[in-house]
């Protein structure tokens, strides 16, 4: 009988440990639709090592024994970067206000277990325990619904993400650039927040 995933938050320097397995993993997800991300080792470490040092970081850890098959990261808004903050700013949201919840990655295999709900679960519970917030955020791509390299099977996540509470606010976008599969070089993709009160 195999043993249950295990689920673990990972906060500071106890991330070093997991980077070069974290960094794998990211690129292997995000290559798939609706990212088609074409992935660097060396700018992934860079990313991941901003979370080792950003004060009310987590990365939420999926453990098959000791083999990490998901991830999830969060950061107190106001400790992210100038283009994920300025569409707060710009609609008159206070950072200090907001825990951020970067991105979910989780290898198809582990997918439908309820690791996902534990990823939400977790962060919110981590962005609590910091301090006083009034939302949780996160940000996704937006591609055109006729956009010919989504595979037949693609199933958005908007219903599971609305299931947790979030909405989406269109209002709320900005655009963040990356290299994607057949790209020479890296260009930039609209992305939508969703929120959800605290």
């Amino acid at each position: 009988m195999s043993k249950p995933i295990q689920i673990k938050r990972v906060t500071g320097a106890d991330l070093d440990d997991h980077i070069g397995e974290l960094a794998r993993l990211r690129i292997q997800v995000f290559r798939d639709y609706p990212y088609l991300y074409d992935g660097d080792l060396d700018y992934e470490a860079r990313y991941l090592r901003t979370y080792s040092q950003a004060r009310g970081s987590v990365i939420v850890l999926a453990l098959d024994v000791d083999r990490v098959v998901g991830a999830a990261t969060a950061v107190p808004l106001r400790e992210e970067t100038e283009a994920v903050q300025a569409p707060f700013i710009e609609q008159g949201y206070d950072p200090a206000d907001v825990f951020y919840l970067g991105e979910s990655v989780l290898l198809p295999e582990y997918r439908g277990q309820g690791i996902g709900v534990r990823f939400f679960e977790e962060r919110e519970a981590h962005g609590r325990a910091f301090g006083p917030l009034r939302w949780f955020a996160f940000c996704a791509v937006e591609r055109p619904a006729e956009d010919q390299r989504r595979p037949p099977d693609y199933r958005p996540l908007d219903r599971f993400w609305g299931n947790r509470g979030y909405r989406r606010h269109p209002a709320l976008s900005t655009r963040f650039s990356w290299k994607e599969i057949g790209e020479s070089e890296a260009s930039p993709k609209p992305m939508v927040f969703w929120l959800k009160a605290a």
